[in-house]
């Protein structure tokens, strides 16, 4: 047997091994927040898997029949196969799935209500392929202003980045709130997703917000009212038409979103979009998540000063789910099926609760994705919630 013939071998055997390595996180949960990541990474990076599972597979064909290690790539690679296809060959029924979903909660024609040259610019497909390889989703042609001041503070200063498109408005506007626990984050995240709702004709402004345990809630609420005022009385400098306002968060921002926008004080919101937010800080202390990688409770005494048992009625009015009542503006909820950190119940709970005031709510599951799912905008958890993001924020603003 030749040198080339061993190297081949124990290479397919390797690559194997790696790739079933991080493909096992597809089903996994993460015992801590160093394995988070890759629990977070494997099913939106399954394509590649599949790539490279299928290259060790067919290395380890050419000796298969005289190697031992070739047959045991084989076998790795496989078992690295099946695991890596199990998001996509699931992705077909979720996208119909949520397809339902829009017409349930929007109304069978709810794209009747968005105009044609703007049903235009949405994303074509739940899925593309070819953008599950090219890390760059949609279009970015947009201007962006980063590190304005809207607040100075005595300990602090809140800043906010707005992306614009490059015509003259007035613009609907989105309002995007960061996570990270409440303790940390930037309005520079998730600077691409802005960049590309700016591309379809919104005025994007990412805010900023004080950071527990130093600043505990309700700080950040006023913060994001501050934010909301600040935007009303800049909104002609940025050609943004206020009337037509959505806010949108992430984990802790997703929270700040939906307690801001179902406050019975509120300015008028057109809608409310939450990816994998807290609805009931109250349960989820009680119950955490298993695993539970970040440990929830310590996040939650952080942000509110101690456990609930000390601190119910403040858990209560930190809980969105108190909030519910009728008339409240649309809402889109997006939870990851294996999310543990934020678990899915609570968004069916919220859903649920909505649903049942009276209000338009939609509400998608995605069984595969954990917390945080879109970090990875063009794997099919990231494409897929664009692509339920887009319809329902066009809708939002379009709708009287």
């Amino acid at each position: 047997m030749s040198h080339r013939s061993a190297v081949r071998s124990w290479f397919a055997l390797t690559l194997a091994l790696v790739t079933a390595g991080v493909a096992i996180w597809i089903v996994l949960p993460a015992p801590n927040r160093t394995l988070l990541t890759l629990a977070v990474g494997a099913p939106e990076v399954s394509a590649w898997l599949l790539v490279t599972a299928a290259l060790a597979m067919m290395l380890a064909m050419l000796d298969a029949r005289r190697r031992v290690v070739s047959r045991l790539s084989l076998a790795v690679s496989a078992a690295a196969l099946a695991l890596a296809s199990s998001p996509l060959l699931r992705f077909q029924g979720v996208a119909d799935s949520a397809e339902s979903a829009l017409r349930s909660g929007l109304g069978v024609d709810y794209l009747d209500r968005i105009a044609p040259a703007q049903r235009a610019l949405l994303r074509s497909k739940p899925l593309i392929v070819r953008d599950l390889f090219d890390g760059r989703v949609g279009s970015t042609s947009v201007r962006i202003s980063r590190n304005h001041t809207i607040d100075i503070l005595a300990d602090d200063t809140l800043t906010v980045a707005v992306y614009q498109p490059t015509g003259d408005g007035p613009y609907p506007v989105l309002v995007q709130i960061y996570g990270g626990s409440w303790q940390s984050g930037a309005p520079s995240g998730f600077a691409a997703f802005a960049a590309h709702i700016a591309s379809l004709g919104f005025v994007v402004f990412a805010i900023d917000y004080r950071h527990a345990p130093t600043h505990r809630f309700p700080t950040q609420i006023g913060d994001v009212r501050r934010a909301l005022s600040w935007i009303g009385a800049e909104a002609t400098t940025w050609h943004a038409d206020t009337s037509r306002m959505v806010l949108m968060g992430r984990s802790a921002g997703a929270h700040l979103a939906m307690l801001s926008a179902y406050a019975p004080d509120a300015p008028r919101i057109r809608g409310v979009i939450s990816y994998y937010g807290p609805v009931d800080l109250v349960e989820g202390y009680r119950h955490p998540p298993s695993p539970d990688p970040l440990d929830v409770r310590a996040i939650e005494e952080a942000f509110l000063g101690g456990p609930p048992d000390s601190r119910m009625e403040l858990y209560r009015a930190a809980s969105p789910i108190s909030l519910v009542t009728r008339q409240l503006p649309p809402t889109l909820l997006v939870y990851g099926g294996r999310d543990h950190i934020v678990e899915p119940r609570f968004g069916a709970l919220l859903a649920g609760q909505l649903r049942a005031a009276g209000n338009v709510v939609v509400h998608l599951e995605i069984p595969w994705a954990e917390h945080a799912f879109d970090v990875v905008a063009n794997g099919p958890s990231g494409q897929l919630s664009q692509y339920v993001t887009e319809r329902f924020l066009t809708w939002a603003v379009a709708a009287p």
